[in-house]
């Protein structure tokens, strides 16, 4: 019998879950069974290319992999052309257009509500200047407004976006997806590659709110720090969420 051994990669692993690959299946192993659950039926309902799934057997959730690459990483240029992320743009808007998924989203007010939350942390830690966390709370009050909810991905990060010549060919991690604001899917996509927003919006479609997009970008960098930090992740890194923070003092309050 030809028998052959594959390295096991870590991908990603903390206290919540883990995601490890062998070959060319990904086992995700997730200490929340409703994570699992989610990812599975959201992705058997999305209309955009998803991985396959293989088997479930809880904890643990068998994927395969997507062909070609992530279409950037956090902290990194990216190196993908126009057309790829307008490819992305026009992905998401045919989410955004699909039925909304038989379960809800995050109310307003608990995201107002942990916002607050963390900015107190942030503010009481010292982790950053106090004039940042305040100036970009003050941006943040843009995205806390009443939406029309739609078929979010809900952690758009864009490592989680594959393409190939050009094309979308698979998203990836959809535990979080929601009803939710369409325009924190496009926020999450371009944090931190802010450069390729109009070509998003090539492909999503020009009714899109610019200034609230960049109000999430500013409330997820804020929402997201303290869980970084305490995960062993790095917001302070080159390009990541605290030069997305700093870089917008520059920027008008709208």
């Amino acid at each position: 019998m030809d028998q052959r051994t594959q390295d096991v990669q870590i991908v990603v692993a903390h206290s919540q879950r883990a995601t490890l690959r062998v070959g060319e299946t990904f086992l995700k192993i997730d200490g929340d069974p409703e994570h699992a659950e989610v990812e599975a039926e959201a992705m058997a309902l999305a209309p955009v290319p998803t991985p396959l799934v293989l088997w479930r057997e809880p904890p643990v959730l068998a994927i395969a992999a997507v062909p070609g690459r992530a279409i950037a990483t956090l902290g990194e240029p990216s190196t993908s052309p126009p057309e790829a992320w307008r490819a992305a743009g026009t992905a998401i808007r045919t989410l955004h257009d699909a039925p909304l998924p038989p379960w809800p989203g995050r109310r307003l007010e608990d995201v107002r509500a942990e916002l607050d939350q963390e900015c107190a942390w942030l503010l009481g830690n010292g982790v950053l200047p106090p004039e940042v966390v305040r100036r970009n709370r003050d941006i943040a009050e843009g995205a806390l407004r009443p939406w029309t909810p739609a078929f979010i991905h809900g952690d758009l990060q864009c490592a989680h976006v594959f393409i190939e010549d050009g094309g979308v060919t698979g998203i990836i991690d959809w535990s979080e997806a929601a009803c939710g604001d369409p325009m924190f899917d496009l926020a999450i996509l371009t944090l931190g590659h802010e450069e390729h927003l109009e070509d998003v919006l090539a492909g999503y479609g020009q009714d899109a709110d610019r200034e609230v997009i960049r109000a999430w970008w500013s409330l997820r960098s804020l929402q997201a720090s303290r869980w970084l930090i305490e995960h062993g992740f790095d917001p302070d890194a080159p390009g990541c969420e605290f030069d997305v923070l700093r870089a917008r003092m520059r920027d008008p309050l709208p």
